[in-house]
């Protein structure tokens, strides 16, 4: 009975573990940084030969010891960026590491976790876009005459990249599509005379779709020595980076 008793714990303890990874993955944290979470937490209610393996598709854990509950795998469908959540997850970590929290409190509040809409709203998101394309069309030694067309054309995009995203769920489509939006603004914008230089516009208007966050994980993760998280998160953001230069790429064609 003890040991049936052990083992029902230690296979609670190893769903909590998978639980905050799907979390962080989901939320757009490191592999490296997750596989550590996990182990951390199976370390803190005694379980010291936890084994995690992390690519961005998939979780598979293990706890190895003198009740084994065989390995476990979870498939992760969606990823975006929340560096909220990975803080939370992480600071509910370290409680657990100093023995403050019990597993089904864990639980608890990584449901809440979870469960966190996006700290910014919709329209705060867009109107952070439009300053941002503005902003980086002086830094990339644009005109101020350039500056309230990257403003629309930034905030345009962006508000059609995050429609169509909810809508489709293809991330490459919203992106080709937002794109494409901002080139025809742009040019639309120099062609009525409130802009000066279309490249300046675009070039400033399609920064905030570029996937900065996500470049620099590959990186990491490749110093790592985490080949293959490394070199998948690295062919999204050239995705990205292609669905992007194919939007505007478009507009020049025909124009």
């Amino acid at each position: 009975m003890d040991n049936q008793l052990q083992s029902k714990n230690n296979n609670l303890i190893g769903e909590l573990c998978l639980y905050a990874g799907k979390i962080m993955l989901e939320s757009g944290a490191e592999t490296y940084r997750v596989e550590d979470t996990m182990v951390r937490i199976a370390n803190s209610y005694g379980i010291c030969n936890s084994e995690s393996y992390v690519t961005p598709t998939a979780i598979i854990f293990s706890l190895d010891g003198e009740f084994k509950t065989g390995s476990k795998l979870k498939r992760i469908n969606k990823r975006t960026t929340d560096l909220n959540k990975i803080a939370a997850v992480n600071h509910l970590s370290r409680e657990i590491s100093q023995g403050h929290i019990s597993v089904e409190v864990a639980f608890q509040r990584l449901r809440e976790i979870e469960a966190t809409k996006s700290a910014y709203p919709y329209w705060l998101q867009v109107v952070a876009a439009s300053i941002a394309s503005a902003c980086f069309v002086i830094m990339f030694q644009g005109t101020f005459k350039d500056f309230f067309p990257a403003l629309l054309a930034g905030g345009v995009g962006y508000f059609c990249f995050l429609l169509i995203d909810r809508i489709t769920k293809v991330r490459f489509f919203s992106e080709f599509v937002a794109s494409f939006i901002i080139g025809v603004t742009a040019f639309y914008s120099v062609y009525k005379g409130f802009g000066v230089d279309a490249d300046k516009i675009i070039i400033g208007s399609v920064m905030p779709l570029v996937p900065g966050v996500l470049i620099t994980n590959a990186i990491r993760d490749l110093m790592a020595g985490h080949l293959i998280a490394g070199i998948t998160k690295g062919m999204e953001a050239f995705l990205t980076a292609f669905a992007i230069g194919s939007g505007v790429a478009v507009i020049f064609f025909f124009l």
